[in-house]
């Protein structure tokens, strides 16, 4: 009985979503919110390829992340149960928000401890450094991601950055190093 009510105690929450069916799960504690996925996003130039664009949500650029491309998978096809997950992840030094596009969310569900195991070297469709652990359930396992690793820096429109120092909505200057011809992303 004892153990049972440790085990609820020390429950962690997470968000399990599925992609290019492989099912994953974040800490809840990482998600602000899901909303549906809409293709009107505005594509931003000079970014990687996993960067489908940014969002207006409720007046904040966020921008949106394709995880399958991110991870190496092909392009998912956009279907009705398709999400965006927004989260708080930890780039560079900052808290900031952003979305990660996800084929369907799946459900919240609590994990033990003892219900995750580390990660394998190999025989996983990401990195390895990207997982925090294998989640167990039942006889299947659910690949928790370290969301803070799997979002970078070089996933941030400038604007949205703010750990460089540089206000985003600054006109370039010759002192800045930032010029239109420069390659780097424009201000917004």
């Amino acid at each position: 009985m004892m153990d049972a009510v440790k085990d609820v105690v020390e429950q962690t929450q997470y968000l399990t979503f599925a992609l290019a069916g492989e099912e994953y799960a974040i800490s809840i504690l990482k998600v602000k919110e899901i909303i549906e996925y809409d293709a009107a996003l505005t594509k931003v130039p000079n970014m990687p390829p996993s960067v489908r664009g940014v969002i207006n949500l409720r007046g904040s650029v966020v921008p949106v992340v394709d995880l399958a491309l991110k991870f190496g998978l092909p392009e998912r096809p956009v279907t009705k149960r398709t999400c965006v997950v927004i989260v708080e992840a930890g780039v560079g030094g900052d808290h900031t928000v952003m979305g990660v596009v996800t084929d369907a969310v799946s459900e919240v569900m609590g994990l033990s401890p003892r219900d995750i195991e580390a990660p394998p070297p190999f025989g996983t469709p990401v990195r390895g450094d990207y997982l925090k652990g294998l989640g167990k359930i039942g006889k299947k396992f659910v690949l928790i991601l370290d969301i803070d690793r799997v979002l970078s820096a070089e996933d941030l429109p400038e604007a949205a950055s703010s750990g460089d120092g540089e206000r985003g909505d600054e006109a370039p200057t010759p002192e800045s190093g930032r010029s239109q011809g420069s390659g780097t992303t424009p201000s917004f």
